[in-house]
């Protein structure tokens, strides 16, 4: 009798045993030894008996997120067709894929570390407390918390890193020979990412670029309660690369398909799709009232074939074990799971909001970044330019040269960044010095280039990154969002994305106008934790904070959004034609670094004790400011402007000390009203000395950015600037207050 709670389908599961009400054996069982099928079989009732064992917990209150992998756990016989130092990214329903790979690491405690994820504990050795992932360093399985292939791009992305990695001749984190396995189910095939994902492994491999990719799709015919068309995933996904289908109630039929696809890949350097037929049993997840979509009769159905049932008659047909014998092994790991499981429920749990974020900003490497190379050897194609002053756009290409020659795993990509240089040739002749190799043109896809430049760094690169406009990225945003910038929180820091996104972006362009080109907004880099944003509005702050942020991506392993202002790429002169007061020579080397948070102070050219007021701005904002400056000057108005350059997270402390003792402020903010940064930042201000500065702000209309001359009616002008100055002087003589 047993000392422990067991759940019902145990209990039944038990009686088929001993009663022999299995179902009859589907061909090719002769093609695995006994040891194989006793393995297989072994990680799938593991597996089936965790989830049990959650949903148990759960009922308890003990244990959460109970979606399992039931009905899908012949992915452990794909997982023993590959090697643990082939990474992969698995969906949420491959418990029994961990376990098998455990067994290829002497030491693994798989039941322990799932249980202790389950319930929670920040002694989970994944994630420490933060989610139930599927996640393990040793076993090369990052961890995904996706449900909608949001993942695929960047095991695409990994999967080209690999061989990229050889053809440059470097060390990365995976062997040569590895290749990269992604799991998703057939409802998440139809999903955007993973359609653009798959296409961009295909338009690589067409162009016979290695991309060692082996899509796994586990087609249990559900998307939660909407079911997937019979043929679908077959008609939608195979015709553009090799395809193996299996059944996972026939584990010999899967080993076979699975070794063969990994072979292939392995071989070829190319994608393969395997279609792995599965069975979603107990519903969608513990709360799932399955009946409420679908017939009793149906459910009923799938219960009988599920692939455990079948793994259970082959071990019975085979001889490897009798009916009492496997019933007592059922008992044993079921007895295991439940003793293992009274422990993990009383280890630790994550008890403040410190230990919950420490491992948001990822841990800090012990390295420094090699010797740069002599400036008129890396820029001797430019060099009738050097030591003069130049624009935004030049500064910014010189400084990635300098960049990519002095660190040999920078790679830049994206769209147009090769032979064109970029929209803005802000990348040209990059590619004429580093090859095609380091300077990637991608295909127009921003899922599949920010995908790619995760998968890059996964493989020890430092990517940077291109997307071509602002209002491009919200394509793309969950990469960002969803994955790069959640890895080091959902693997406790043993996971990183570190590289250096650049994005052209913001108002006041002419000539190539609409929001399009214009979007003044980054609301969407503002909440997302661990995620620097730095926005320089000049040649000399661009190279220093560009070398910065790649500092801080290769030591700190950082995720840095570098955000240009378009309209200030080309711009020379501040107040007249011809002045150049815009233009900047590129830093020296062995010029210091900013201290990170700071912003640059320009003071007025009056000679003052103190500034009349402090206007604070950023790129476009900051640019106009600096004019309306000088016009102020010949009012005897002194304002001095801050460009605060560092947008999140916005360090206030620093900008506080920038201000100094002047309590007169006006923001000027080139975004909108609702969700632009000035929000943040008169809020930090007043919370940090309450009813302490006088603070205006000038912020863009609540608007879309129109075309042509239109566009400047909704955006901040130096008039508004003079115009706002005026006002906020005239409420301190009369006594006025903040608002």
């Amino acid at each position: 009798m047993s000392t422990f709670e067991q759940h019902a389908w145990t209990l039944g599961y038990l009686d088929k045993i001993r009663s022999n009400a299995l179902p009859t054996l589907l061909s090719r069982a002769e093609l695995l030894t006994d040891a194989e099928i006793a393995r297989f079989y072994n990680s799938m009732l593991t597996s089936r008996l965790l989830d049990l064992r959650s949903r148990l917990l759960q009922a308890k209150g003990q244990s959460f997120y109970t979606i399992g992998s039931s009905g899908h756990e012949a992915n452990c016989v794909v997982a023993s067709a590959l090697r643990v130092n082939d990474p992969a990214f698995l969906h949420y329903r491959s418990g029994a894929f961990f376990i098998e790979r455990s067994k290829q690491l002497a030491g693994s405690t798989p039941i322990y570390d799932l249980l202790l994820s389950f319930s929670a504990s920040s002694d989970d050795p994944i994630s420490g407390g933060r989610h139930k992932v599927l996640g393990s360093l040793a076993l090369s399985i990052p961890p995904q918390t996706s449900t909608i292939a949001s993942h695929l791009p960047k095991a695409v992305g990994t999967a080209f890193a690999i061989d990229l990695t050889q053809r440059l001749g470097l060390e990365g984190k995976w062997p040569a020979d590895a290749i990269s396995l992604c799991s998703f189910g057939d409802a998440s095939a139809n999903h955007s990412t993973a359609q653009g994902a798959i296409n961009a492994a295909c338009w690589t491999d067409y162009q016979h670029l290695p991309v060692p990719v082996l899509f796994l799709c586990e087609d249990n015919g559900l998307g939660i309660s909407t079911p997937t068309p019979t043929g679908w995933i077959h008609h939608t996904l195979s015709p553009h690369m090799q395809t193996y289908v299996a059944d996972s109630r026939d584990l010999a039929d899967v080993a076979l398909q699975a070794r063969a696809a990994v072979e292939f890949v392995r071989r070829e350097r190319r994608p393969a799709l395997l279609q792995l037929k599965t069975y979603r049993l107990f519903g969608h997840a513990g709360a799932d009232a399955e009946v409420a979509y679908r017939r009793k009769q149906q459910i009923e159905s799938e219960l009988e074939q599920d692939p455990l049932l079948f793994a259970t008659a082959l071990m019975l047909a085979r001889g490897i074990v009798d009916a009492e014998q496997l019933a007592e092994q059922v008992q044993a790991i079921d007895a295991q799971t439940a003793r293992v499981a009274a422990v993990a429920v009383g280890r630790p749990k994550l008890t403040s909001a410190a230990a919950v974020m420490k491992s948001i900003v990822p841990p800090r490497l012990d390295k420094q970044l090699p010797a740069r190379q002599a400036r008129a050897d890396v820029l001797a194609f430019d060099k009738h330019n050097l030591g003069k002053p130049q624009h935004l756009a030049k500064i910014i290409n010189w400084t990635l040269h300098e960049i990519m020659a002095q660190l040999p795993t920078t790679v830049v990509l994206g769209e147009d960044v090769g032979k064109k240089g970029g929209v803005y040739n802000v990348t040209q002749q990059l590619v004429h010095q580093f090859g095609n190799n380091r300077v990637l043109n991608t295909l127009l896809d921003e899922q599949s280039i920010l995908g790619l430049g995760i998968g890059l760094a996964q493989q020890g690169f430092l990517p940077i990154p291109e997307i071509q406009f602002l209002a491009y990225v919200h394509n793309a945003e969950d990469q960002i969002r969803g994955e790069a910038a959640t890895l080091p929180f959902f693997s406790n820091g043993q996971y990183t994305n570190p590289m250096v996104v650049r994005i052209a972006g913001l108002g006041y362009q002419r000539g190539f106008g609409g929001h399009f080109h214009n979007d003044n907004s980054f609301a969407v880099f503002r909440d997302i934790p661990g995620v620097l944003l730095f926005c320089p509005s000049n040649g000399h702050d661009a190279s220093l904070l560009l070398r910065q942020a790649v500092e801080l991506a290769y030591r700190e392993q950082r995720l840095v959004i570098f955000l240009e202002p378009i309209a200030l790429y080309m711009v020379r002169d501040l107040h007249a034609p011809g002045d150049g007061l815009w233009c900047h020579e590129l830093p020296l080397a062995e010029t210091p670094l900013p201290v990170l948070g700071t912003p640059s102070v320009r003071e007025s050219s009056l000679v003052k004790a103190a500034p009349d007021l402090v206007i604070i701005s950023y790129a476009n904002g900051f640019f106009l400011s600096c004019q309306a400056q000088q016009q102020l000057a010949e009012q005897g108005i002194a304002a001095k402007v801050l460009d605060i350059r560092y947008l999140v997270p916005l360090h206030v402390d620093a900008i506080s000390e920038a201000i100094g003792d002047c309590r007169k402020v006006l923001i000027v903010d080139e975004c909108r009203q609702r969700g632009s940064l000035s929000e943040e930042l008169f809020t930090a201000l007043h919370e940090l000395k309450p009813e302490h500065y006088q603070i205006r702000r000038l912020c863009a209309e609540d608007s879309f950015i129109p075309l042509g001359a239109a566009a400047y009616t909704v955006l901040p002008s130096v008039k508004q600037i003079l115009d706002k100055v005026t006002a906020l002087l005239g409420e301190a003589k009369r006594g006025g207050l903040s608002s």
